[in-house]
């Protein structure tokens, strides 16, 4: 798909929904944090830290957000996300309008980085923190929660590029651009005949 196909420019709202979609999966999943091997005694959300005895079945939940660390990890990784959805929305309007396409584009992606700058914050403070202030049981790992949540951030700093780069692009993306055709005369290239 080259860079005047018409139905191409909703790539980069499609890429923002898939990041929507891996925050979602990052701020309602259980797996931040688990236990790496049998018995499974501790689990870990951004929200709350599980742990139980090895016989006992019943997790034991304590909140994350009676820390300072774990209000500030959760809220700077929500409010990149907030930020996000609104980024995401914008790019639906952006790509919709063609009077308004290329005017915002440059400060959607300017908003990307910012999303991307808090939703790094609040992934480095959990495991630095979470590390220090709980105890641990067991072999623990930071699992596939926490996982989504760095997705989300990469896929974030890719499309924050794009957005920035993409008005460079413009008259090629809108089709403006007439085709260069390259032709000689039989003269001048005797090698075609």
């Amino acid at each position: 798909c080259g860079l005047a196909c018409w139905r191409c420019r909703w790539l980069l709202p499609l890429l923002l929904g898939l990041a929507i979609i891996m925050g979602i999966i990052a701020l309602a999943g259980r797996g931040w944090l688990e236990s790496e091997s049998e018995p499974y005694v501790q689990q870990a959300s951004l929200w709350e830290s599980c742990t139980r005895g090895e016989e006992d079945l019943n997790w034991n939940c304590e909140s994350l957000m009676d820390y300072g660390w774990g209000r500030a990890a959760a809220a700077t990784y929500l409010v990149g996300f907030v930020i996000l959805v609104i980024c995401f929305a914008l790019a639906v309007i952006a790509f919709s309008i063609e009077i308004l396409r290329f005017n915002f584009v440059r400060g959607i992606g300017g908003l990307l980085f910012v999303v991307a700058a808090f939703q790094i914050i609040g992934l480095v403070i959990y495991p630095v923190k979470f590390t220090e202030d709980i105890p641990l049981t067991g072999d623990n790992m930071f699992s596939w929660a926490y996982g989504f949540g760095w997705a989300s951030t990469v896929v974030v700093i890719g499309c924050a590029f794009f957005f920035c780069c993409l008005p460079n692009w413009e008259d090629e993306v809108l089709g403006n651009i007439k085709p260069t055709y390259y032709y000689s005369s039989p003269e001048r290239a005797p090698y075609l005949n």
